[in-house]
């Protein structure tokens, strides 16, 4: 009977913490600090960060992930295991995903498209080219 119980656990992942949740706190052992002390620097609530470990979550908000991925200077898609690369390339660009974007302009909002983020896109190069037109 326990054994039935502790396989029903594990299934529900209970016993295994996330892949997000590892990244996160190997990051923060990286930089030689506690998951309690990234949270309080970076904004990011302690709580959800709990719950990913034990499993009442399988993943953190777009803010709560935003908040991280700013405090350690990496993607959102490095949080969430999309791409391996932490920082900026040599050059200092660095691609940001549409996600990432749409967030960072207008935050939860649900009912962006994908015509106002090329709109944005298409402003962003302009502001860009005209930069390089002054020099």
């Amino acid at each position: 009977m326990l054994l039935r119980n502790l396989g029903e656990v594990y299934k529900k992942g209970l016993f295994l913490m996330s892949d997000l949740y590892n990244r996160i706190e190997t990051l923060c052992k990286e930089h030689n600090k506690s998951i309690t002390t990234m949270c309080k620097e970076s904004g990011a609530s302690r709580a959800s960060l709990s719950d990913l470990k034990v499993g009442r979550k399988q993943s953190l908000s777009a803010e709560t992930l935003s908040k991280i991925a700013v405090h350690f200077g990496v993607s959102v898609d490095y949080l969430l295991g999309k791409e391996n690369k932490k920082a900026p390339t040599a050059s200092g660009e660095r691609s940001v995903s549409d996600a990432e974007l749409k967030f960072a302009l207008w935050g939860d909002c649900e009912d962006v498209s994908d015509d106002d983020l090329a709109d944005v896109r298409r402003y962003a190069a302009f502001v860009r080219e005209r930069k390089k037109e002054k020099k």
